[in-house]
């Protein structure tokens, strides 16, 4: 059998391995049963139905395609963009302290996440990725702090809770 499409292979790859990794991840905890599921029952469940889910997008690679389905190149700017802005997320949500660096709580972390993974795209503008980030950083802080009273630092050190 040839594969027609390139890409719905490796995606359907890519999710059976992600969905039996988190079945497999999910037998760690509690099952438990329909009736009174465990901590564990969910994310089998998601599993399993994220390898299915890959194995039939697997074998219907197999079949007719039109046009080009091969695989183009890595995209390496949105993936170095993407990857790094979920990075400093992190270290300026609640800081890095082995190396010394404080955080900067949940206001400036969504900013540099959002205005980093900006450039991704070919043809940002930061004037929108500003907007957006005001949005996403009220809409957090009232689902976050206000709703759900979770319990992690709002602004950076220097101005205190």
């Amino acid at each position: 059998m040839k594969i027609a499409s390139q890409k719905d292979f490796v995606s359907g790859l890519m999710f059976t391995i992600v969905g039996i990794a988190f079945g497999v991840g999910a037998t760690n905890f509690d099952i438990g049963s329909a009736a009174r599921m465990g901590p564990g029952y969910f994310p089998l469940l998601l599993g399993i139905l994220l390898a299915v889910l890959g194995v039939v997008i697997t074998l219907q690679s197999f079949g007719k395609h039109v046009g080009d389905q091969s695989l183009g190149g890595i995209a390496w700017r949105p993936l170095i963009f993407i990857l790094g802005a979920n990075l400093a997320f992190g270290a300026l949500l609640v800081g890095i302290p082995s190396w010394g660096i404080p955080h900067f709580g949940l206001i400036v972390a969504i900013y540099g996440l959002v205005l980093i993974s900006g450039y991704a795209r070919p043809g940002h503008k930061l004037k929108e990725s500003v907007i957006l980030a005001t949005a996403l950083a009220i809409g957090s802080y009232g689902a976050f702090v206000y709703a759900l009273n979770l319990q992690f630092p709002v602004l950076p050190w220097f101005l205190g809770q």
